[in-house]
């Protein structure tokens, strides 16, 4: 007897017949953005697309049953110029990452989806996607959205954090969130060495009333923003909880696009 198959929803994981039968019932679409950058001497490179990756696929997964909805690949380089003085980073400039955006939407509107959801992973691709959303909405004819899952969560994040009261980088949040989802990314021997600046509020430095570009060579010797040493699995749980929470209720109630 052949097994029978859990739904999926995951885009790479459906065949096409199966899309088209999505695009057909107006399914959200979910298109993961993060980035591949340094993420101190304990972690690997991947911690923004493997974390925003695995929140959109099991908050999709907690709102498939009020809202179809199906996750897109995870775009997996993004705006990180800030991070390519510590090394094992890439980065795109501003007009080929709102290129490869604008193709990624036109793809999905030719498929006959109407609606996507960009679900970003990573701090510094915020400003450059509120820049790009009405000009991907001109381009492509679809109904687009953008949120920051962390930035979603940041309520519900604050109270399980020990040391800080959202993500900064490399930080108690993203290695405990890394200790639950992909372990083999995290080098514990190093979280001695996993610590730099922390800050109250993290934009009053990141984003002052003045503007300029500063390395993050500039801010932390380390690559970390806060103190690693505080994460423990068990925290990472709550805050994948706490997220794929946030972004499956954004998803069921539709909000964005009404």
């Amino acid at each position: 007897m052949a097994a029978t198959s859990t739904p999926t929803v995951e885009w790479s994981k459906l065949t096409a017949p199966e899309l088209k039968a999505l695009a057909a019932l107006e399914a959200t679409v979910l298109l993961p953005v993060a980035s591949t950058e340094q993420h101190g001497p304990h972690l690997g490179t991947g911690v923004d697309t493997t974390l925003c990756g695995a929140v959109c696929r099991i908050a999709a997964e907690k709102a498939m049953a009020q809202r179809p909805v199906v996750v897109a690949p995870t775009l997996w380089v993004g705006m990180a110029e800030h991070h390519m003085a510590h090394g094992g980073t890439f980065t795109l400039d501003i007009p080929t990452y709102r290129a490869v955006l604008i193709c990624l939407v036109r793809s999905v509107a030719r498929h006959g989806f109407k609606r996507v959801l960009i679900v970003n992973g990573h701090g510094g691709n915020m400003t450059a996607l509120n820049a790009f959303l009405p000009d991907i909405e001109r381009e492509t004819g679809l109904v687009v959205a953008a949120t920051t899952y962390f930035e979603l969560a940041q309520p519900a994040f604050a109270p399980i954090l020990e040391d800080q009261t959202s993500v900064l980088h490399a930080c108690e949040a993203e290695t405990a969130m890394m200790m639950a989802v992909a372990p083999e990314a995290v080098r514990e021997d190093k979280l001695t060495e996993a610590v730099g600046p922390h800050f109250g509020d993290p934009r009053a430095v990141l984003a002052p009333p003045a503007q300029r570009f500063r390395s993050f060579a500039t801010l932390t010797a380390s690559g970390v923003l806060g103190d690693a040493r505080k994460a423990t699995r068990q925290k990472g749980e709550r805050l994948l909880a706490a997220a794929t929470d946030a972004l499956a209720d954004l998803i069921a109630r539709g909000e964005p696009w009404e």
